[in-house]
C-alpha cells in the first residue's frame, strides 16, 4: 500500500472498476477515473464526496483523453489501469467487428501512447483466458500457450495484446497483461449476464436454468479476488511487471458448467435444470487455467470459494438489495450508445 500516490483508471464506473476504485479509495490512493459511462454512473456516486476522487467522462478512443483527465494539482500517475472496453463477445456483436476493433484494439492503443509519452511507469491491461485455444490434451492453460479467438471479443483482446508486447518490450512504461478469469459477485455495477450471475439470477427469478455445452469447462474468479490482482500489481517490483502475462484467478475457480450448477443448487434445492445441446452465441471455449505464475511470482492467491460468491448474489437478490435485476444496465450485451 502506498498512500498518497495517484491512479489512474479507464473504465472506472464498470463491473470491476467500480470496484477497484473503491478499493484503491479505502487505501489511500488519489484515483482518477475515466469512462464513458456507456452504461452509466451510478455505481461512483458514493465516491465523489471523496476529496481524493476525481472523475472526467471521456471516450478513449478520442485523442488525448488521458491527458486531458490528469489533474496538475496532483502527482503524476504512478500507474494506469486499462480497463476500458466493449467486454464479452454479446456486446461486440451487438456494434459489429468495426466498433469492437476502435474501442477494444485502438483504444488501448491511444492510451497506452499516452501513458508512455507522460512516462507514467506501470500500465496494467485488463485481457481476458478466453484468448487461450482450446487444449486438445486438456491441460490447465499457462501463459504460453497458443492463442486463438473464440469470438470478436477474444480476436480484439489478441490484437491489442500483440500491439502492446510489441510497444511494451521497448517502451519506458512498464506493462502488464492480467488475462483475468470471469467474475462473478457482487459489486457497485453488478453484472447479470456473467456465467455465474446469470446462473443465479434464473434460478431465483425463473427457478429454472437452461444449460449449454453442459461438460465444458471455464475459470472463474471472485470479483473481490479480481480486485486484489490489480493491487498486487501496484506494489510488485517492476521487474515482475515490466512486459509480463499473468493469468489472474486461482486453480479452484476451474469448474465445468456442470459442477457450477450443482454449486447453484446448493442455495436453490428446488431448482429445474434443463440441458440442451445447443452451442451458445459461438463461444467454445473448454478450457482450465493454471494460475502458478501469479502465485509464483506476484505471491497472489484468490481467497473467495465460488459457493461463497453465490450465497453473496443469492442473499442480495433474497433481500431485494437490488430491486430490478433485469434493466438493462446490469448487461453488457444491450448497448445503450456507441
Amino acid at each position: 500500500m502506498r498512500t498518497g500516490e495517484h491512479i489512474l483508471i479507464t473504465g472506472g464506473a464498470g463491473y470491476v472498476g467500480s470496484q477497484l476504485t473503491a478499493e484503491l479509495l479505502r487505501a489511500g490512493y488519489l484515483v482518477t477515473v475515466v469512462d464513458k459511462l456507456l452504461y452509466g454512473g451510478e455505481s461512483l456516486l458514493g465516491c465523489f464526496p471523496n476529496p481524493n476522487f476525481h472523475f472526467v467522462k471521456a471516450d478513449i478512443t478520442e485523442p488525448g483523453a488521458v491527458r486531458l483527465a490528469i489533474r496538475h494539482d496532483w502527482p503524476r500517475p504512478a500507474a494506469v489501469f486499462h480497463l476500458a472496453a466493449l467486454a464479452g463477445f454479446p456486446a461486440c456483436q451487438a456494434v459489429g467487428s468495426d466498433i469492437a476493433h476502435r474501442c477494444n484494439v485502438g483504444g488501448a492503443q491511444r492510451v497506452f501512447e499516452q501513458v508512455d509519452q507522460l512516462g507514467i511507469s506501470r500500465f496494467i491491461f485488463a485481457s481476458t483466458y478466453s484468448v487461450y485455444a482450446n487444449d486438445p490434451d486438456c491441460r490447465p492453460v499457462t501463459e504460453e500457450f497458443p492463442l486463438e479467438p473464440h469470438s470478436l471479443y477474444s480476436e480484439t483482446k489478441i490484437a491489442a495484446e500483440n500491439w502492446l508486447r510489441q510497444q511494451g518490450s521497448s517502451a519506458s512504461t512498464a506493462l502488464m497483461i492480467f488475462r483475468q478469469a470471469t467474475a462473478y459477485g457482487l459489486s457497485p455495477r453488478i453484472r447479470f449476464d456473467l456465467l455465474i450471475n446469470q446462473f443465479v439470477l434464473d434460478a431465483f427469478i425463473h427457478r429454472e436454468m437452461v444449460i449449454y455445452q453442459q461438460s465444458f469447462a471455464r475459470s472463474f474468479v471472485h470479483i473481490q479476488d479480481a480486485v486484489g490482482g490489480y493491487l498486487a500489481a501496484l506494489t510488485a517490483p517492476i521487474e515482475k511487471v515490466h512486459n509480463q502475462v499473468y493469468n489472474l484467478g486461482n486453480e479452484r475457480g476451474n469448474y465445468t458448467k456442470d459442477g457450477i450448477v450443482n454449486v447453484v443448487l446448493q442455495h436453490f434445492p428446488d431448482v429445474v435444470v434443463r440441458y440442451k445441446d445447443l452451442s451458445f452465441g459461438g463461444d467454445q471455449r473448454d478450457l482450465t487455467v493454471s494460475f502458478e505464475k501469479i502465485h509464483r511470482e506476484l505471491g497472489f492467491d484468490a481467497q473467495r470459494t465460488v459457493n461463497e460468491g453465490i450465497g453473496e448474489l443469492a442473499n442480495a437478490l433474497r433481500t431485494g438489495i437490488i430491486r430490478n435485476p433485469y434493466d438493462r444496465r446490469y448487461r453488457n450485451a444491450e448497448i445503450l450508445s456507441y
